[in-house]
């Protein structure tokens, strides 16, 4: 049975997810590094394969239950996402001349009259939020193309912010739209994407079915030549009015000259233009174009196709000074978005929260380096070295369900305890976990051990990248920007 979810229901949902995040009851979201350890292909403990791809080229996430688990195991750090660091999103599509843009069109996709053919933009595609119909110029105004003078290039770059159409030299008309705003250009504005906004001055402005644009379809034959005016728009709305331009016996040229008010269909028949002057024209067709809904400019969100929702989230450092939440001591290959985890058994609040587990470490002797192996003979624990904190005699690791990351070689996984003492093999260093309850660079010690600071499956996991190693440093900040398309 032929069906389809409209671009309207892909918007609903942006709006949904864009509100959970400001809403009073609202969602907690936070963005997650993690991943210190190279991607490779190794043999689990239960014998199987486990192939991760490589670091240049690091395999896609699989969309199961292990993935709702296994990246809590190599988290390293999360960042809640502010309200104020969301936006709804579109494509960027920058003005460049020699394009030739796609116009807008009420009817992308439907049948043309008497065809099977389906109605398509200048660029083949059937969908309009799939056209080339907007451009952001270098001003960073952004314009609708309501008409492409017949699909020829684009020469000359729209300015100024008038709510009235706009006419450039080269034939195409334009309809403004918004402005990005220094803050919007600072951090919803990337390479593939930018921030959509409606203007209040131009959504004050707009006008429920008023008529812009009449396209001619086909240009007849036989017409008296001349501009012949005062030719009513009929359909369900009132008010408008449009001229016909016949030359060489066709007809050349429609120019609405009344846009009228409450069109959602229009018509300018071929007896009408006969009847206004252009005697014996036969088979002229003209396409009355229809606004949006409530009128150009009336929702950018909604006439641009906004169902995309960006985040930006800037990573600065250790973010919270000595507190260690944001380790710069190793890369992150992981980039995960995470629904309402817990911190300690409550709903997660922090700004902050370190997701490596940590030791405080007393009789040290070595130094433990990053990524190796770490082991507690007397339990059979074993880690992987995040970090570690010579001059606290801290030691952050993480332990995985896979060999030499987090299980012994029968496969169980077994947590660092007690005061027995902690080796690594690469670098031989041991050190015995300390009696006291402390706390240090704000993190609280329990008889030497620190917990995760966010529970494990505690959340759910909306979002994961596999991607390069990106290292990291103290006087270094990641800006990384999630675009969600719904």
């Amino acid at each position: 049975m032929p069906a389809i979810i409209t671009d309207r229901f892909r918007i609903h949902n942006s709006e949904q997810f864009q509100e959970a995040f400001s809403e009073t009851s609202g969602n907690t979201m936070y963005l997650g590094i993690g991943r210190p350890q190279a991607f490779a292909t190794s043999t689990r403990a239960d014998g199987r394969t486990n192939n991760e791809g490589s670091d240049t080229a690091p395999v896609t996430p699989a969309d199961n239950l292990n993935a709702q688990h296994f990246p809590y195991d190599d988290l390293l750090a999360c960042k809640k996402i502010a309200a104020s660091d969301v936006t709804f999103a579109i494509p960027r599509r920058n003005w460049i001349t020699g394009t030739t843009y796609d116009i807008y069109r009420h009817d992308y996709g439907d049948r043309i009259t008497g065809t099977t053919t389906a109605q398509t933009a200048n660029s083949g595609v059937s969908n309009l939020h799939d056209s080339t119909f907007y451009v952001l110029t270098a001003a960073r105004n952004v314009y609708k193309c309501l008409d492409n003078d017949g699909n020829t290039a684009s020469t000359v770059e729209p300015t100024g912010t008038s709510t009235s159409v706009l006419t450039t030299a080269d034939g195409y008309k334009w309809k403004y739209m918004y402005t990005l705003t220094a803050s919007q250009q600072s951090n919803f504005l990337s390479t593939d994407f930018m921030a959509v906004a409606t203007d209040s001055t131009v959504s004050s402005a707009a006008v429920a079915g008023a008529i812009d644009i009449i396209k001619i379809k086909t240009a007849g034959s036989g017409g008296t030549n001349g501009t012949h005016t005062n030719i009513d728009i009929r359909g369900d709305g009132t008010g408008g009015k449009c001229s016909v331009t016949v030359a060489g016996n066709v007809v050349t040229a429609v120019t609405v000259t009344t846009a009228g008010t409450g069109y959602t269909f229009g018509t300018v028949s071929n007896a009408q233009i006969v009847a206004a002057g252009a005697t014996s024209l036969s088979g002229a067709e003209l396409d009355v174009i229809i606004p949006p809904q409530v009128g150009h400019g009336k929702n950018a969100i909604e006439e641009l196709g906004g169902f995309y929702v960006m985040m930006n989230t800037s990573l600065e450092g250790t973010e919270s000074g000595n507190s260690k939440d944001f380790s710069v001591a190793n890369d992150f290959r992981k980039i995960t978005l995470v629904r309402d985890p817990q911190s300690g058994g409550s709903a997660a609040s922090a700004t902050t929260l370190r997701a490596t587990k940590a030791i405080n470490l007393t009789s040290v002797s070595g130094t433990f380096t990053v990524d190796e192996e770490i082991n507690q003979a007397s339990t059979g624990a074993v880690g992987k070295v995040v970090e570690w904190d010579s001059t606290n005699s801290i030691l952050y690791y993480i332990q995985t369900r896979h060999n030499d990351e987090g299980v012994d070689a029968n496969g169980n996984q077994t947590a660092f305890s007690g005061t027995n003492a902690v080796t690594g093999q690469s670098s031989s260093a041991t050190g015995t976990p300390t009696t006291s309850t402390s706390t240090i660079n704000s993190q609280s010690f329990t008889s030497g051990y620190s917990a995760s600071e966010i529970d494990a499956d505690s959340g759910d996991i909306l979002y994961i990248e596999n991607r390069a190693p990106i290292t990291r440093a103290a006087d270094q900040t990641e800006n990384i920007k999630l675009v969600i398309e719904f």
